[in-house]
């Protein structure tokens, strides 16, 4: 046997390894005429192969050394809540954490079920509530007719999964208003549809009493990023904060708008906002967290599987990987929806414990060990993990057609052949005659193939399983639909690498005429292809290397096909649960063909799959999927903020708004009445007709409000009280928020090296507020906020030290964003004068939040063989704030390396190095101060895009995450020389171009000196670069 060098080094070298490149390559050494120039070629491929396997081996290691070493920190961290959680407990209940941890690892799965415990299942009994339900699908292309499944690897089931999920909780008892978010596309490459900015999917529930003006299901688009531009999923990352602020203006408005149709006044806000995938997850805990309502989490699939997954091939590195597929920024978005959701639904329980259980921020262990404390009433001390359920998606049986004709009896698929040749042309479905042309031999059974062209799919194996075998070969047909096409050449070079390998197979096997591949299909042709496929005694399969779920294999079972599916993820829980065909190793093709001959030719065995798929289906039903889905919701803490009770439409607000108006009224007369911290000149109403009157009006109100409210004065954070002269009488209920059209937030860290704020900082705000008033009609509607790192007491010195009175702010947003002030109202004024933090935003963040839970863990976590490198800063802690001085910046570890051992152990909180890296801050998981921003637009009703946000180049950790979103940002150049920015990741994170865009019209740059004149100009400029979005 002469030695055949394609065989030995491309089959056994680097079995396992992608050889599509390598392919190309010996086509070009065989092709190459001169015998010289193909052994060098020849030479040349057989290094490159021993470099792949190297490589390959050398990734294998480290992959191997990576998961030893998360091994090691899980048992540590195990421990650690070993301890931690016994504390209160007797010595029997010690001895029950201690199993429990232990009984996961001899816990043996079971088959298909559905255990709600003490819930309630959700009933006709709920018709009466009115819900409103938020989903979030943010890439690809959505729309309710027509899907382009597979136009792209950003559309495919998952578009088709939200769409349907949208429409049946439309149709269930008690679910008022469902709205899907996805982003909104007007570019010229796709559909006008998708530019749409609502579209209807259905009008709602058909009890009979009627929907409402509002009521049904719904796909809103909102505009983020390139409003001309289709992104695919891995550019979105840097516009996300943008989706935010748009889907959160919207959820306002439309949660008053059902407040007036069916909530009596108050506002209805959503019942759950459940993110999809893990750009939409990144989107639903920002919203959760701005809404404080609960979230809900659907992976579909996940970042670090498919990480894992590529690392195996051997054929890219790390950082390749990153490049492309933007994994490092797509895992820290699953990981924070895992710290926010309350519920996290999978299809398979696989995936709970195969997939799941590479994140940080869960723990199947430590899950069930928290679960069982809270059964029993007792605390976890902070800790938390997302509880997992398996909810496999539903399908619309409605418009499922099974043959009546296939009864338990031997039908010949020739007579059914031929009742097709007979039949009118007019009465078959055209797809039927897309399929049929292709094949010699109509009469045999088809299998069937339905996916997109990607490797991971493994329609190659498939391909290569037919045609090697030959009794398989002689009994069937083969029918793959993967997509629609219409040049290889334009396809992405991943999928026209594979319908290029499997034209190639279809040649070197000479299936011409045993392989149908139509080029074209719609989505109504997919029921129909089903139907055929049933027709003909067909079996369908599903030979993924990893498939989530499944939904395919679902599908087909509705239309009567028995199945052959991928032995690796959702389908092994399908299979049991229906029982309807054979699982395969994706990797043996021998096995592939066997079960697919097996099916083929035993009658008996095809009639029995068929009947059970059949009989057992409905367990997939939407009404099914959606009942259960509802009732573990409903078991979820539902949480609302505690001032939806208290909107300002009291008596003593509307007192409040008449004697705003009152001073108003007298703007024109120059009455410089500092009554309530503003100037006249800064507001923009029509003055009265009667002048004395409104004086006479204003003096009554002085006069009632002293009465009321003898305490003038006001404090710092450790009491000390401020001079009355320092801060005017507080004669507002609530404050000025409320009726200003745009803010201005300073929010520039300038700190020296002791920590300390330096006077460039106070220069900033002082250019900052002369730049504003220089422009009186600005400034009429214009408020400020200051927002920093420093606790209120450092605040009010800085203030205090550049004359600036504490009321020219209509907010304080202190110590990081766990404080927020609004000096100069009662608001914020305690019983005994001192100026207090807003009590709604402190319920608002403490959800989830164990101080003192997090101050020991980052006590432990900071020390290292040389002792501990940061010590307590006593006075920069809060209740929602602990501080700590850092005494070494070079000695500590990095906040994602931090934010990852919090994790592990449960915390869910918000870490940043701030004061140029003097300190280090740990806050609520929704506190911080970007989304202090949008508390203030959800409490006070001012829109974030009419915020406009003043930084530096440099500054706090949490500086990247404040530049994007819809507010608009001046960066003020040579104002800090450096942050704590090289402290937010390590290498091997996701990158700042990631979070940040790199270019954007929301954000402008001063250029010159720090004067107020450059400030205005960069302010006029991104406001009018911003218009034009």
């Amino acid at each position: 046997m002469n030695f055949n060098p394609t065989h030995y080094f491309v089959e056994e070298v680097v079995k396992g390894v992608d050889e599509s490149d390598l392919h190309r390559t010996w086509i070009k050494v065989v092709a190459t005429r001169n015998a010289r120039e193909r052994s060098t070629r020849l030479e040349n491929m057989c290094w490159r192969i021993w470099h792949l396997a190297r490589k390959k081996k050398q990734l294998e290691l480290e992959g191997i050394q990576r998961m030893s070493a998360r091994r090691k920190e899980q048992e540590k961290v195990r421990r650690e809540a070993t301890e931690d959680l016994a504390e209160d407990l007797s010595e029997g209940e010690k001895g029950d954490i201690v199993g429990e941890l232990a009984r996961h690892d001899t816990f043996k799965k079971k088959s298909f079920q559905r255990n709600f415990s003490d819930l309630t299942v959700w009933s006709d009994e709920n018709k009466e509530k009115k819900l409103y339900i938020v989903l979030v699908s943010v890439h690809g292309l959505v729309r309710g007719d027509n899907m382009e499944l597979g136009r792209d690897s950003d559309t495919g089931g998952q578009v088709k999964y939200v769409v349907e999920l949208a429409r049946a909780l439309a149709m269930m008892p008690g679910v008022y208003r469902v709205d899907l978010f996805t982003r909104q596309v007007s570019s010229p490459d796709v559909d006008w549809s998708y530019g749409e900015p609502t579209e209807m999917l259905t009008s709602g529930s058909t009890d009979g009493e009627g929907g409402g003006e509002s009521a049904g299901a719904y796909i809103v688009r909102i505009p983020c990023g390139p409003r001309d531009q289709y992104l695919r999923k891995e550019a979105l990352w840097p516009y996300l904060q943008e989706f935010v602020d748009g889907a959160l203006a919207h959820i306002l408005n439309m949660s008053k708008a059902l407040g007036e149709q069916v909530g009596n006044g108050k506002l209805v806000l959503p019942y759950v906002i459940h993110g999809h995938y893990a750009d939409a997850g990144d989107v639903a805990a920002l919203l959760s967290g701005a809404l404080n309502v609960p979230m809900v989490l659907t992976g579909h699939s996940l970042g670090r599987n498919k990480l894992e997954q590529i690392m195996k091939q051997g054929r890219m590195s790390k950082e390749e990987i990153d490049s492309t597929y933007k994994i490092m920024r797509r895992i820290e978005g699953e990981e924070l929806s895992l710290d926010a959701a309350e519920l996290v639904i999978t299809s398979t329980r696989q995936e709970i414990d195969e997939q799941w259980g590479l994140y940080d921020g869960f723990d199947v262990k430590l899950e069930k060990v928290l679960r069982a404390r809270a059964r029993r009433g007792l605390s976890s001390h902070g800790r938390f993990m997302p509880r997992m359920v398996v909810i496999p998606p539903g399908m619309d049986f409605s418009n499922v057609v099974v043959s009546e004709d296939m009864g338990d009896g031997d039908v010949d698929t020739k007579d059914d052949t031929l009742s097709l040749e007979g039949a009118s042309p007019k009465s078959l479905p055209p797809i039927w005659a897309e399929v049929m042309r292709f094949f010699t031999n109509p009469h045999k059974p088809m299998i069937l193939a339905l996916s997109r062209p990607d490797p991971k799919k493994n329609i190659t194996t498939l391909v290569k399983a037919f045609g090697e075998c030959r009794p398989l070969r002689e009994l069937a047909n083969l029918t793959l639909i993967m997509g629609n096409r219409d040049d290889i050449d334009d396809m992405s070079a991943g999928n026209a690498s594979v319908l290029t390998t499997v034209l190639k197979l279809i040649d070197k096997y000479d299936l011409y005429g045993s392989v149908a591949l139509p080029k074209h299909h719609k989505q109504a042709d997919v029921p129909e292809i089903y139907r055929l496929a049933a027709k003909m005694k067909g079996v369908f399969i599903n030979p993924a290397l990893v498939e989530p779920f499944g939904l395919t294999l679902i599908e087909a079972a509705a239309h009567g096909l028995p199945t052959v599916a991928t032995k690796n993820g959702g389908p092994v829980d399908i299979r049991n649960a229906l029982n309807n065909g054979l699982l395969v190793d994706p990797h043996d093709q021998n096995a592939i063909a066997d079960a697919l001959l097996k099916l083929v030719a035993d009658k008996n065995m095809w009639q029995e799959c068929r009947r059970n798929g059949l009989r057992n289906i409905q367990l997939y039903s939407w009404p099914e999927h959606c009942r259960t889905y509802l009732t573990r919701v409903a078991g979820c803490r539902i949480r609302n903020p505690r001032w939806l009770m208290d909107t300002p439409a009291d008596a003593a607000a509307e007192e409040e708004e008449a004697l705003e108006d009152s001073l108003m009224d007298v703007q024109d007369l120059s009455l410089r009445l500092s009554i309530d911290g503003e100037r006249g000149s800064f507001m923009n109403e029509q003055p009265s007709s009667d002048p004395q009157d409104s004086v006479q009006r204003i003096m009554n109100k002085i006069k009632r409000s002293s009465g009321s409210s003898p305490h003038t004065v006001s404090s710092d954070a450790d009491g000390a009280k401020i001079p009355p002269e320092a801060i005017p009488g507080a004669v507002n209920k609530y404050p000025l928020l409320r009726r200003r059209r745009r803010l201005f937030v300073i929010a520039v860290d300038c700190y020296g090296d002791d920590g300390r704020a330096s006077k460039r900082m106070l220069q900033v705000i002082q250019e900052v507020l002369r730049a504003v008033r220089s422009d009186s009609q600005m400034s009429r509607i214009s408020g400020f906020a200051l927002s920093t790192a420093m606790p209120l007491s450092e605040t009010l010195k800085l203030l205090q030290l550049g004359k600036i009175p504490p009321t020219d702010f209509d907010a304080l947003i202190c110590g990081s964003g766990s404080e927020v002030y609004y000096p100069g109202t009662t608001h914020c004024v305690d019983a005994e004068g001192r100026l207090r933090p807003d009590q709604d935003y402190l319920m608002h963040i403490n959800h989830r939040w164990c101080r003192d839970g997090a101050k020991q863990t980052i006590a432990k976590l900071a020390q290292d063989g040389s002792g501990t490198p940061v010590e307590p800063d006593v006075e920069s802690c809060n209740p929602h704030c602990v501080a700590f001085f850092v005494k070494d910046p070079k000695k500590v570890k990095t906040i994602d390396e931090m934010r990852e051992r919090m994790r592990m152990r449960g915390l869910r909180c918000h870490l940043m190095y701030c004061r140029n890296a003097t300190r280090l801050q740990v806050v609520p998981l929704l506190a911080s101060r970007s989304q202090a921003l949008r508390y203030l637009f959800v409490r006070w009703g001012l829109s974030v895009g009419n915020m406009y946000l003043i930084v530096g180049e440099h500054g706090d950790t949490d500086l990247e995450e404040m530049l994007s979103g819809l507010h608009k940002t001046v960066i003020i150049r040579g104002v800090t020389e450096k942050g704590s920015e090289e402290l937010v990741r390590s290498s091997g994170s996701y990158h700042r171009e990631d979070v940040v865009p790199s270019e954007s019209p929301l954000i402008a740059t001063t250029h010159g000196d720090l004067k107020a004149d450059a400030i205005m100009r960069a302010l006029k400029e991104v406001t009018k670069a911003s218009s034009g979005m």
